[in-house]
């Protein structure tokens, strides 16, 4: 195993690609989700063996069910096969999204708040149904205004903490507003491939990266 100096406490995970990836397989676009589903688990465990503390998935927003109804049926059982199967990892498991949505999973519902599952060796974080504008509206959409909590307290995902790492598959450089209180300071790593292609060495080039960056939070 190899060994850092400074390891992010908390990497972000944009997992793009999975309908181009599909499309040059010869596939259909949807079938491209259930792809993602085994590299999640494979990037999960070797961050537990790093010695990660947390890591968010992106899973689909609210943005993403505009696509045509086979897709969004496709993602959101992929979101769903990979929750039930964290369930029986060794995890603290949270999902963020809008829940008072007919697109949030029910099945998903018990994990919305964070539960801890056999050791807790990490907390994991899934974004489904996840919208940034929900999540900043959250508190004045629910009345939960108070002065004594800061803004970043007040946020629908403010049991996700401040992310160190961003790694986007797919080739794109952006963030498609993935947390955008929790990403501020967060240093951002694009791999070309597509996500169904992950390989472990996509995150050890991430992290071999991030140890040369330097780490101020605005200081």
């Amino acid at each position: 195993m190899q060994k850092y100096q400074r390891l992010p406490q908390h990497i972000g995970i944009i997992p793009d690609g999975n309908r181009r990836w599909a499309q040059r397989n010869g596939l259909h676009k949807e079938d491209g989700y259930d792809y993602g589903i085994s590299p999640g688990f494979e990037l999960f465990k070797e961050c537990i063996k790093l010695g990660i503390k947390e890591i968010t998935f992106y899973g689909f927003t609210q943005d993403n069910t505009k696509r045509p109804a086979v897709q969004t049926k496709a993602f959101q059982k992929a979101c769903v096969d990979s929750v039930l199967e964290l369930s029986k990892q060794d995890a603290n498991l949270l999902i963020v999204g809008n829940t008072n949505s007919p697109l949030f999973p029910q099945e998903l519902l018990p994990y919305t708040k964070r539960v801890s599952i056999g050791k807790g060796l990490m907390n994991v974080n899934f974004l489904v149904n996840y919208g940034w504008d929900w999540d900043l509206s959250h508190s004045v959409a629910n009345g939960q205004i108070n002065g004594k909590e800061s803004f970043s307290e007040r946020i629908a995902s403010s049991n996700i903490s401040r992310m160190d790492l961003i790694i986007r598959w797919g080739g794109r450089s952006r963030l498609s507003g993935f947390l955008p209180i929790q990403s501020i300071y967060a240093d951002f790593y694009v791999i070309d491939e597509m996500w169904p292609d992950f390989k472990l060495s996509h995150l050890h080039e991430a992290l071999d990266w991030y140890q040369h960056q330097d780490v101020t939070l605005g200081g």
